[in-house]
């Protein structure tokens, strides 16, 4: 049964997409079949850092002019891609019906998808709540920021409370070396078992990299490179501790519904 993973951060600018892409193209490049939604819908940018052209949107699939399948376009290493579109205004506040309606699109690709990516919008948007809390295990992408901590703890905080999640996993991103990293996630962690219930799993970092913010400039997602360089390293990394990661296990909407999905296929 696929696994799917939603990317999400409390606040912008923390490198929320581009830890999205690459981290899918190493699950890739591990021979997992994976699938990235970009579902941050009407500013969907994704498809910029992997230097592709998307010919369909999630709105074609929700209209009926297209399949999932169809939507789906090549990336890098393999790397299947549905993008949410930019700049389609009927995209960007999803109600509670065309959320459903987005998720359970994802069923059609079940049997053969291995790991789906679904790069969330930045905040506690409905729309981010409704993804987050529709997949299988949330990594939150948090910087050593004062900022970045209020913001990330608000989002746990909601998806705790209305989600019913009680697993993340948690990548600093921009930091100076792993010792770092490991200071900040102390001190967010500290901060959210002061109040919340919820089991918090670092399962990495990204050191601040100029060859990070130039393969943004240059639309080639770094974990083209070389697999032995710094960054490309901590990518395996963090992917193979996602993995062995607890899932959450919530009723609501999910994606990949193993019941739905079995009602289909004996349909």
């Amino acid at each position: 049964m696929a696994t799917s993973i939603a990317v999400a951060s409390g606040k912008g600018g923390v490198g929320k997409t581009s830890m999205s892409v690459n981290l899918s193209l190493t699950f890739a490049q591990m021979n997992k079949k994976t699938t990235l939604l970009d579902a941050d819908f009407g500013m969907a940018n994704a498809h910029i850092l992997l230097g592709v052209k998307p010919k369909y949107f999630i709105s074609d699939a929700l209209k009926g002019s297209t399949s999932i399948a169809e939507t789906l376009c090549g990336g890098p290493s393999g790397l299947r891609f549905a993008s949410g579109g930019s700049g389609l205004i009927d995209m960007l506040n999803l109600d509670k019906k065309t959320r459903y309606q987005t998720i359970r699109l994802f069923d059609e690709i079940a049997d053969d998808t291995d790991i789906l990516v679904a790069d969330v919008p930045a905040g506690a948007s409905d729309s981010s709540l409704a993804f987050v809390s529709a997949a299988d295990k949330v990594l939150i992408v948090l910087v050593g920021e004062p900022t970045s901590f209020l913001d990330a703890y608000s989002l746990i905080k909601v998806a705790h409370l209305e989600g019913g999640l009680s697993n993340f996993s948690v990548v600093v991103n921009m930091t100076q070396s792993e010792a770092q990293a490991k200071v900040h996630f102390g001190k967010f962690n500290s901060i959210v078992q002061k109040f919340l219930d919820v089991n918090l799993n670092y399962v990495g970092h990204l050191p601040l990299s100029n060859r990070i913010r130039q393969s943004v400039v240059t639309r080639k997602p770094i974990c083209i490179d070389s697999k032995d360089s710094r960054e490309n390293v901590c990518f395996q990394k963090i992917a193979k501790n996602i993995l062995n990661s607890p899932k959450n296990e919530t009723g609501g909407v999910r994606f990949f519904d193993q019941q739905i999905v079995q009602n289909k296929r004996v349909g």
